[in-house]
């Protein structure tokens, strides 16, 4: 009899329990817009089908955030040679709204690579980008290089930003930093071959041949990368648990280490492309640098950001994300103001190499940390997308607002307020990045941040 009645009294106490769930879902779908969910644990695990995924994802990644990387060559050019009656902030919204695009885009994506478009967005970004560079090359006045350099080249690349890092993620529990590490390392591996490019091409082959090859050169890695993604792979389609994910989570607004994460990450992408971009314009305009010498600073601030990012990324795993994260965001921030000494092309190498591997950590370091700015997984991606939303208006205004600080009248000291601009917006959010140690420690009671 008493084992009967304790029967029925958890029968009573279940479904008590399942009508208080239903009663909160039922709440939190009526109030909230939502998407379907990644799923937090990858389908695979390695092996050799998810490392040709990896190598996929690094051809995607040299295209998209490789042609970002090269703009300093464009930069320069237009400023010099194509565009002389533009200014120099006017030109920087080419590249900083083709960033800022594929960035708030990819955040869009995502719900879309969740329901299982993958093959849809992979085609139609890579076709999509190829072709705003064959028109590009047609292009000879501001508003048509910014319509497709700054605008198609920008949307075709946030189909593919957060998909190809999901992708991956997907693919690996064991070893996904190492394999984010190397997919990410595709961004400055690009840089250096489309820099490499217009150097040798620009002289001998003209502005439209030269974007031409390019093309040529995106559509042959493109071809490449579709198969290694897609062929034979079985984490492409709705994987979704059917759980529900909020497209914005309002109670993010009242949580401080969210804004600190966010405050901190805005600074820092205000300044970080700064020195990319006028960079091959300062080495030929104040130091008297050939157009070659000039891009091959920018090739030497590439490559140091490829050996910056493995090392951040293998220090992190011992002594955790934050340490790393602060220490690139300040010394990054104090090397932009060390360009004021600037005087040689010997000296104007070594800030290129030292910021390019103190920057390079910037970018892989960041959504490490995520997971705990936001421990709810229920919230996560919501937040994640708010985060990237803030991120991506700091990637938009930072270059523009540098170029309109460039001074006019020549000499070293037009480029002061520039590189003041860039060094002390990424100090900033370097000390902010302390303030976000201290609040994870304290509000998420964290003995060690890994």
């Amino acid at each position: 009899m008493a084992r009967r009645d304790l029967e029925d009294g958890k029968g009573t106490e279940m479904e008590e329990i399942n009508d208080t769930a239903k009663s909160l879902t039922n709440s939190t779908v009526e109030k909230v817009p939502v998407t379907l969910a990644t799923p937090p644990a990858p389908v695979l695990d390695g092996g050799l089908r998810a490392w040709l995924q990896v190598a996929g994802s690094f051809l995607v990644f040299s295209n998209l955030w490789g042609f970002v990387f090269a703009f300093g060559s464009f930069q320069s050019f237009y400023t010099l040679d194509y565009l002389p009656s533009k200014s120099a902030s006017d030109i920087a919204w080419i590249g900083t709204i083709g960033t800022g695009l594929l960035i708030f885009v990819g955040i869009l994506s995502g719900p879309l690579f969740d329901l299982g478009y993958f093959r849809s967005m992979l085609i139609i970004g890579g076709v999509g980008e190829t072709l705003a560079m064959f028109l590009l090359s047609l292009c000879t006045k501001y508003w048509q290089i910014l319509l497709t350099q700054g605008i198609m080249v920008g949307l075709f690349n946030g189909l593919l930003y957060l998909p190809g890092l999901a992708l991956v993620g997907r693919s690996f529990k064991k070893h996904r930093s190492m394999a984010m590490a190397i997919t990410t390392c595709g961004a400055p591996t690009g840089g250096i071959i489309y820099t490499l490019l217009f150097q040798q091409l620009i002289g001998k082959l003209g502005f439209a041949w030269t974007v031409r090859t390019m093309a040529f050169f995106m559509l042959g890695t493109y071809a490449i990368s579709f198969p290694l993604q897609l062929w034979g792979a079985s984490n492409l389609g709705d994987l979704a648990s059917g759980t529900k994910r909020k497209m914005f989570d309002p109670t993010a607004l009242r949580d401080l280490p969210f804004w600190s994460y966010s405050f901190a990450n805005f600074f820092i992408f205000t300044g970080y492309m700064v020195p990319f971009i006028y960079l091959g314009a300062y080495g030929q305009t104040e130091l008297g640098l050939t157009q070659t010498q000039s891009l091959n600073v920018l090739i030497a601030a590439q490559a140091a950001s490829i050996a910056g990012r493995l090392i951040a990324g293998y220090t992190a795993s011992k002594v955790g994300v934050m340490i790393p994260w602060i220490t690139a965001a300040i010394s990054s921030g104090v090397f932009c103001i060390a360009w004021i000494g600037i005087k040689s092309e010997s000296s104007l190498i070594a800030f290129a190499c030292l910021f390019g591997a103190f920057s390079g950590p910037l970018i892989p370091l960041p959504p490490a940390v995520f997971s705990l700015v936001c421990p709810d997984q229920t919230v996560f991606g919501a937040r994640l997308g708010m985060a990237q939303a803030i991120g991506s208006v700091a990637s938009l205004i930072g270059a523009p607002i540098a170029g309109a600080l460039l001074g006019k009248g020549g000499g070293r000291d037009s480029y002061l307020g520039l590189q003041l601009f860039s060094g002390l917006v990424m100090i900033f959010g370097g000390c902010q990045l302390i303030v976000l140690y201290m609040l994870l420690l304290r509000k998420r009671e964290l003995g060690k941040l890994i």
